[in-house]
């Protein structure tokens, strides 16, 4: 399939070095809106037609759009690569609103194209592993969970666009929205949850925040992050009915090859818990197999992750969002 990138900021570079990594897909353009990135693109890819705009890829007859642009321009961009006939791998968030929201759920559902959400973490060695191992009964049913990032403030982004509100949404839509992701698909067993409370230090856009998603079954997670640190630290705990696990990550930076990863599991009937270590986790890892489950989906018909089960995490950060303003739990908008 022909693929098209939008996009060649620092992670955009990341996109399109991986489509070549994943065979039968074939890049057959970049959109770079910059002159700067659009001669780097020139650069490193010179066998590689370079556009202008997304209007200019689209009508190059590229089969799969590949946004990896500021948030606030992923609903339009999908919806103009779905109305032009095209899949769509866009990053997260999908949108910045829930009305943007529904009319990318129904133009992927009209369009008979499919829409892939880069949530990498799904793909991972490490973070799936908990999902089969969830899915296994290794703990029972997760009952109470707790993700915290800690890590160095955020880049301003080209143009500065990840420090403007009008263009970033949030500080919750940029990485809350990962593990509200993986922890939706963990705690799955307890359907659609029901209320969101969270507190953030002072500022539009969320720095230093904590939320608790509570479902009407009486479990619950909650999201911590702190972006006033250094370097880049996850951490996740979950208990279950019949047991527990805790995992990690930690690296100088969230986009290196080298990290220190485990996962310490209590099974179900155990008195102590196992550890297993992890060579390869992180999301340069990760995007590159997202990308290649991707290409096979479209083939198939189908997606890894549609723009309907991931418009829930995006629901999630717009309710925290929400709640933070007006200081009290405030119910899932559905």
């Amino acid at each position: 399939m022909k693929v098209g990138t939008v996009g060649f900021g620092a992670w955009g570079k990341f996109h399109a070095r991986a489509w070549r990594k994943v065979a039968g897909a074939e890049l057959a353009g970049i959109a770079a809106h910059g002159d700067s990135s659009a001669a780097e693109a020139a650069a490193e890819f010179p066998d590689v037609p370079i556009h202008r705009t997304l209007a200019a890829l689209l009508e190059a007859g590229v089969e799969v759009v590949d946004i990896v642009a500021p948030n606030h321009l992923h609903a339009a961009m999908v919806l103009a690569a779905l109305e032009a006939g095209c899949h769509v791998v866009v990053e997260k968030p999908l949108a910045t609103s829930t009305a943007d929201l529904d009319r990318i759920v129904a133009a992927e559902r009209a369009s008979g194209k499919r829409v892939s959400v880069v949530h990498e973490l799904r793909v991972s060695e490490q973070w799936g592993l908990i999902r089969q191992e969830i899915a296994a009964g290794a703990i029972g049913t997760p009952m109470a969970g707790v993700y915290s990032l800690f890590r160095r403030p955020f880049r301003g982004g080209s143009t500065g666009w990840r420090h403007d509100p009008a263009r970033v949404g949030s500080w919750i839509l940029e990485e809350p929205v990962h593990f509200l992701d993986l922890l939706v698909w963990y705690f799955g067993a307890h359907g659609t949850p029901a209320t969101v409370q969270a507190t953030a230090t002072p500022g539009t856009l969320g720095a230093n925040l904590a939320m608790t998603v509570r479902y009407a079954s009486g479990a619950f997670f909650t999201v911590t992050q702190i972006l006033d640190g250094f370097e880049h630290h996850c951490a996740l705990d979950i208990a279950g009915t019949e047991g527990a696990l805790r995992s990690w990550w930690s690296a100088g930076d969230a986009r290196v090859t080298e990290s220190n990863a485990g996962l310490s599991i209590r099974r179900s009937g155990a008195e102590a818990p196992e550890t297993i270590r992890f060579g390869q986790s992180g999301e340069v890892f990760e995007l590159v197999e997202h990308l290649r489950r991707s290409h096979a989906a479209f083939l198939a018909g189908t997606t890894p992750l549609s723009a309907e089960e991931a418009a829930l995490s995006v629901r999630l950060c717009l309710a925290a969002e929400e709640s933070v303003r007006l200081g009290r739990a405030v119910a899932l908008d559905r």
